[in-house]
């Protein structure tokens, strides 16, 4: 199979969607990989280092899209990738398509099998291909959070970790799945003091257990959220539907009683974002300011530090990326439940119930009989 790798086009990423080791397993596997020049510069791979690895080198995306039968992206295309958008071709990436009707269209309409990294899920209803980027970005939620708390940023002017005679701040944080826990993880390393609320009691009691009673773990309803989101100067949205919008957790209401300067760092934005007044910003401009709290909404958060997260990704994309090209997609996702899961589109018809579910559209079976 020829796999294309287009350099991404989302704003300040610069992930790559395939490492030169992930070419050289590509091209042992008898594959031919087309690489965009300047794909991976950002990530640290050098396009000498893809064509040491046997990659092809071409000089724009045009030609990736056209002459590639599985394209191989970090995030989903953009507006101005539509126009490459052809029957047959392979596209396999983050989607997040319950979120975004305009790409789910496109994908339809030009017959792409569009397969998300996002959807693919295991038996015990883990998530392998997004589980890298959502401990990045759980991550960088508190790193980001606490440079939206500083006065310049709009933020209150508070140091979570606080200062000796000086409380820490209070970090709220919405769901104990990945990102959560890597939430959690940052916001107790440095010191502030946390509050985690999941509707999942076993979630909560794990966290309780592994930093032994040292944070407050409550079980999701309206009356505890509202009276958290009063006390939180940080809130972090790490709620996520496999392949479906994410709840609206956070009214336009709720923001009146919240402190003045609070921050709403909303990881789930991807999928549509988990407050009323969220909406999707990028890394040149991450912040916007509603009845004085700041939100950070940027879609692509793991692209603020590329080498880390390229590595994470494609540590766990690969052996998708190889199954896909030995087998097709049909034979990968017969012999894959998980893979077979990813599938969002197949040849004009919607295949995600999430997505089907998020925009009331037929669901269609693939074909795997």
């Amino acid at each position: 199979m020829i796999i294309g790798v287009p350099r991404e086009t989302k704003s300040k990423e610069a992930r790559v969607a395939m490492t030169p080791e992930g070419v050289r397993a590509a091209r042992l596997h008898g594959h031919k990989v087309l690489v965009e020049r300047s794909a991976g510069e950002g990530s640290g791979f050098s396009d000498a280092r893809f064509e040491d690895a046997g990659a092809t080198l071409l000089s724009g995306a045009s030609e990736v899209w056209s002459d590639a039968e599985m394209v191989v992206k970090v995030k989903e295309p953009l507006a101005d990738e539509y126009q490459f958008l052809r029957d047959g071709v392979i596209v396999f990436t983050y989607l997040h398509l319950a979120a975004d009707r305009p790409l789910t269209d496109e994908l339809l309409t030009k017959r792409v099998t569009g397969i998300g990294y996002e959807t693919i899920e295991l038996s015990d209803g883990s998530l392998p291909l997004l589980a890298p980027m959502s401990e990045v970005a759980g991550r960088l939620a508190i790193q980001m959070g606490c440079w939206s708390l500083e006065a310049p940023n709009g933020g209150a002017g508070i140091l979570l970790p606080g200062v000796s005679g000086v409380a820490p701040g209070r970090v709220l944080v919405l769901g104990a799945g990945t990102v959560g826990r890597n939430a959690v993880r940052v916001a107790m390393g440095i010191g502030a003091t946390v509050v985690v609320i999941d509707k999942d009691s076993n979630k909560l009691r794990y966290l309780d257990d592994i930093y032994h009673g040292r944070l407050v773990t409550l079980v999701a309803n309206i009356a505890t959220i509202e009276a958290e989101l009063e006390k939180a100067d940080l809130v972090v949205g790490a709620i996520l539907l496999p392949g479906a919008k994410a709840p609206k957790i956070i009214k336009r209401e709720h923001l009146s009683r919240m402190k003045p300067g609070s921050v709403i760092v909303d990881v789930s934005i991807d999928q549509g974002g988990i407050a009323e007044t969220s909406k999707p910003t990028t890394h040149e401009t991450p912040t916007y300011v509603v009845d004085q709290v700041v939100h950070y909404c940027v879609a692509n958060m793991p692209g603020a530090v590329p080498k880390t997260s390229t590595t994470a990704l494609t540590n766990a994309t690969l052996p998708y990326i190889l199954e896909l090209a030995d087998l097709e997609p049909l034979g990968a996702a017969k012999r894959s439940p998980a893979l077979a899961r990813g599938f969002n589109t197949y040849r004009g018809k919607l295949t995600h119930p999430g997505v089907a579910e998020a925009f009331g559209l037929s669901l269609s079976q693939l074909p795997l009989d």
